[in-house]
């Protein structure tokens, strides 16, 4: 019992002096709930983005507007006189849905015309976009109500009765983008954008840190002295193997029959840059870490939350600051922001600037720090001198 005892004596001390292995234990637990708790602390979407096309412009639309901005899941963020752009629009602000208000809509009305309000919406964040849908659709039903036992009454039809023969407008909802609403083509893509980033950073965690570990570093820093080619050395077998894996996932695509279609040189960059941004952070965290346990155990407290931050299943905008900061140094984050514009919304190339200039800007600045300190490692065991004299 007591050799049982010292044991685990022993096991608590191994634990507690092993600092990154406290750390995870007992920090990544608290890390989390922190992060996630305040990722999804408002519970609900609220306020999200919609614009309002308004032919119209007459009191019956403005009251249909006001209507929508007292709604809590919604917010009227920009007025627009036609449908032209809108996309576009769209896209700029992140609104989930579209407004169409026609022109002449309040004589329709007056006239039993049945005028018709289309709303079209975004389909490509299945919980965003049928939380703005139903929200504008409840504005819309709240006014045909209303309408309808207004007309009803002043003509002495009792508004039980005119509730159930009259419809004075109605609407129709167009699906854009994931037509179909297959959560497959939303959830997919995702989760395997992510997992290319976790192989790629579990890879590159072992590059140097197994030659510090393995006591080959000094033989691979005089065959090779600077540390540019150096890295190029341990990046070039990932990026020419992460090729294999993206053609896999177009097979995937394929099989699933997802459309796929939208400009392949474009996109090719993005994945370059991506693909770089991803390999320079492992290769950086492998050269300050020089242990393999601990390289990969950092790693993954990077690549693990990565899906739940990048705003591909709730909207960035409803996180807090502190919590978008940490987001945006993430590579998959603009990433997936880039896939959803261009295979899901097909928006215009432009639309992907900022996400491909702040891979680029990940990658520049890992690389930078990376090269420093794997010269000045390099510099170390190269200065020591030979105990064996030269002839």
């Amino acid at each position: 019992m007591k050799k049982f005892i010292k044991l685990i004596q022993r096991e608590f001390k191994l634990f507690f002096n092993n600092s990154v292995l406290m750390m995870l234990f007992i920090g990544a637990p608290i890390l989390y709930g922190v992060l996630i708790g305040h990722v999804y602390q408002q519970g609900k979407v609220t306020e999200m983005p919609i614009l309002v096309v308004d032919e119209d412009n007459s009191p019956l639309s403005a009251t249909f507007v006001d209507m929508m901005n007292d709604n809590e899941n919604i917010k009227v963020i920009r007025m627009l006189p036609s449908l032209f752009d809108s996309k576009e629009t769209a896209i700029e602000h992140d609104a989930t849905v579209i407004v169409h208000i026609p022109k002449g809509f309040a004589a329709g009305v007056q006239q039993k015309r049945v005028p018709e309000v289309t709303i079209f919406v975004d389909g490509s964040n299945t919980l965003t976009s049928n939380t703005a849908a139903m929200a504008v659709n409840v504005c819309a039903m709240t006014l045909k109500a209303g309408v309808q036992i207004e007309t009803q009454m002043k003509q002495g039809v009792p508004a039980k009765i005119a509730s159930e023969q009259y419809e004075p407008f109605k609407t129709t909802m167009v699906r854009q983008n994931i037509r179909s609403g297959n959560y497959l083509y939303f959830m997919l893509p995702g989760v395997l954008i992510i997992v290319l980033q976790q192989v790629l950073l579990l890879g590159l965690a072992l590059s140097f840190s197994s030659e510090f570990e393995n006591g080959t570093f000094v033989e691979l820093a005089q065959k090779m002295r600077n540390p540019v080619g150096l890295i190029l050395v341990k990046i070039i077998p990932y990026a020419l193997m992460s090729i294999g894996i993206l053609v896999l996932y177009w097979g995937f695509g394929k099989w699933y029959n997802m459309p796929l279609d939208t400009d392949f040189w474009w996109f090719a960059l993005c994945t370059f840059v991506f693909i770089l941004a991803v390999c320079f952070i492992g290769i950086l965290v492998s050269i300050v870490l020089p242990s393999q346990l601990k390289a990969t155990e950092i790693l993954m407290v990077i690549a693990t939350p990565a899906f739940i931050l990048s705003g591909f299943t709730w909207p960035s905008s409803l996180m807090p600051t502190w919590v978008q900061f940490i987001a945006d140094v993430i590579p998959s984050t603009h990433y997936l922001r880039i896939f959803r514009v261009m295979f899901i919304q097909h928006g215009e190339n432009y639309h992907t600037y900022n996400g491909l200039i702040a891979m680029a800007i990940i990658a520049v600045i890992c690389f930078i720090v990376a090269t420093i300190v794997l010269a000045m490692k390099i510099r170390k065991v190269t200065a020591v001198k030979s105990p064996f004299p030269s002839k």
